[in-house]
């Protein structure tokens, strides 16, 4: 008989196979290991068994095992966020060791986060159960508390026959379904500790020695990639963070009018912003605007853009064009290689009136219960464009229970269609608002901006910012 050797395992798909390694079969395994007379009479009587038979057995396990690995990885360096790799390794480490559920914790050794845990076929409840046993005794625990852990990983081949076995493991055990464990570090060349991740038997098992070298080395090579999207991702909170801090924390409350406002940043940064701010007189100054660029520059830019307009608007608000003229003029002399769109404008509640102007900025859509249209603005360049820019600005004057929304361009580009069709696409929105949203400023941006942007669009990575700022008048 040809040396027995596991099933080959190319071509694993998503479905994770059932337990195929039990302590039944491995101590099976070990007696025949001891070699009997019989056994050894069928090998030298079997032509079979020669040489040559041998090694091109194992020359095809070992072209399978790297068929294997190679489809697993390329699988995984297909995922472009953190959890999607997390869940990634779960499915492929279950195939490989020959288990069901499992789960990843997440932990970097530099504190620095973010601390997670994701299941596979585990609910929300079930991790939930799993973290109230004593840390110490998982397998998980040990290997990230730094205890000394053998380097193919922590086995526990049949958890409820463990007579030290912590009473509350042994609980949740049987509350949840699994006899056994096997668990591996996450550990990255160069970053110290990520995590460890541990998957799950429904009954008595231990992964053989082929089994657990296939994910050792499938384990290393996902670290590195998970260091990688966790740099992307800690890039990303900072980045939305400080555009964040940029922008109002609160929008003011000022008797007359309701405000309300949704801002989307990709994972670069973008230079999109928005403001509110109160005036002499009870007037209100809006603004939205859009620097060029992405990234920390553009964010940086957008910030000191930002301050800057609200200085001129408390020197001289009442005048929008004056506003924009200066900021355009400061924007020349201080970085004259960017640009940027602006929409400012004074708004004086009790007469429900708005004075705008506009420099390349898309413009602002009026809501009501008898008329939805955009406001007709005068067609300027951008600032930072021309060598003098100036513009003549446009009142607008609004009935009781309207609302004016500014937007910023990213709204309409992030649909992907031509201009014409964002536009018509963002009218429809806006008139189709329910009757009662529309006494909730809140609710009208809610709506146009999932109405508009359907689906994952408005939460998805994207190089486009996205603001919207809302004024109801009472």
């Amino acid at each position: 008989m040809n040396a027995p050797h596991p099933a080959k395992v190319a071509g694993i798909d998503s479905t994770v196979p059932s337990p195929a390694h039990t302590v039944a079969p491995a101590a099976a395994d070990a007696s025949s290991a001891t070699g009997s007379p019989t056994a050894d009479a069928e090998a030298v009587t079997d032509p079979s068994s020669a040489p040559g038979a041998l090694l091109q057995d194992r020359l095809a396990g070992c072209v399978s095992d790297l068929t294997t690995l190679h489809e697993l990885t390329e699988r995984l360096v297909r995922t472009g966020t953190l959890a999607d790799g997390l869940q990634e390794l779960l499915h492929a480490g279950a195939a490989l060791v020959g288990a069901r559920r499992g789960l990843v914790v997440l932990e970097p050794a530099d504190g620095l986060g973010p601390d997670t845990t994701v299941g596979l076929g585990l609910a929300r409840s079930d991790l939930g159960h799993i973290e109230t046993v004593p840390r110490s005794s998982l397998p998980y625990g040990r290997i990230l508390d730094g205890l000394p852990v053998d380097e193919d990983g922590v086995a526990e081949p049949d958890l409820l026959a463990e007579k030290t076995l912590d009473p509350r493991h042994r609980e949740v055990a049987a509350r949840l379904g699994y006899a056994a464990s096997y668990a591996l570090p996450l550990r990255a060349e160069g970053t110290g500790r990520l995590g460890a991740a541990v998957w799950l038997y429904d009954e008595p098992a231990e992964p053989g020695e082929r089994r657990r070298h296939l994910a050792g080395l499938y384990v290393r090579y996902a670290a590195q990639h998970l260091t990688r999207l966790l740099e992307v991702e800690r890039t990303r909170a900072a980045m939305a963070t400080m555009a964040e801090e940029l922008l109002p924390s609160r929008l003011p409350r000022v008797p007359g009018v309701q405000l309300a406002a949704r801002h989307r940043t990709g994972p670069r940064g973008g230079g999109d912003w928005y403001d509110a701010l109160p005036l002499p007189d009870a007037a209100l100054g809006l603004a939205v605007g859009s620097v060029t660029g992405s990234g920390p520059s553009a964010v940086a830019a957008m910030g000191r853009l930002r301050a800057s307009l609200r200085a001129y608007a408390v020197m001289e608000g009442e005048d929008p064009v004056a506003v924009l003229s200066d900021l355009e003029l400061l924007l020349r002399l201080t970085e004259p290689a960017r640009s940027a769109t602006a929409l400012f404008g004074y708004c004086e509640p009790a007469l429900r009136r708005i004075t705008l102007a506009g420099a390349g900025h898309s413009p602002p859509l009026l809501i009501g219960e008898r008329r939805t249209e955009f406001v007709e603005t005068s067609v300027s360049a951008p600032l930072g464009m021309l060598a003098c820019w100036e513009a003549p600005s446009v009142e607008l004057e609004a009935e009781p229970g309207e609302t004016v929304l500014l937007y910023t361009d990213g709204l309409l580009h992030r649909t992907g269609d031509p201009a014409d069709r964002a536009f018509a696409r963002l009218h429809a929105a806006a008139a189709g608002v329910p009757r009662a949203a529309r006494r909730d400023p809140d609710a009208v941006v809610e709506h146009v901006l999932r109405t508009v942007l359907p689906g994952a669009k408005a939460e998805a990575d994207s190089d486009e910012d996205v603001v919207l700022l809302a004024v109801r008048f009472e």
